[in-house]
């Protein structure tokens, strides 16, 4: 058994690539291979605030089941992928979205909205969301 400890890493041909592999031949960039921001909260807390995050730098209520993150670090452009979960354990089932169009991403910000499996807005809102962003930092 092996094991190596650092406290940084840096590639070699590019400072921030680092390629692993996986297997014979499937390689994986690390960098790209990374969550760039993820969170938790609480929406039908009264006041929102993450349970947990990271590279989040604050959390919007903009009205029931609608919620805005900023980051920490910007994303190096507004197309990026945005993961998510929604729960609530006393009702139906909950979604968790990415409304485009009007709420485009940004940068430094992305919109989520959790709804009934109608596709209408929550009145009772989910008390579990979670979120990941992926891509390229700034």
């Amino acid at each position: 058994m092996s094991e190596i400890k650092v406290d940084t890493l840096t590639g070699k041909t590019t400072a921030n690539d680092i390629t692993v592999t996986v297997g014979a031949t499937a390689t994986q960039s690390l960098e790209q291979g990374l969550a760039k921001a993820w969170g938790e909260f609480d929406g039908s807390a009264g006041t929102i605030s993450y349970g947990d995050s990271f590279n989040c730098a604050s959390l919007t209520d903009n009205g029931t089941s609608d919620y805005s993150s900023a980051r920490t670090n910007n994303m190096g452009n507004a197309l990026y992928p945005v993961l998510g979960t929604a729960g609530k354990t006393t009702t139906g089932e909950r979604n968790f979205n990415v409304p485009d169009g009007q709420f485009a991403n940004t940068t430094s910000t992305f919109r989520m909205q959790i709804t009934t499996s109608d596709g209408v807005l929550a009145s009772d809102q989910a008390t579990f969301i979670s979120f990941g962003s992926l891509g390229d930092l700034a």
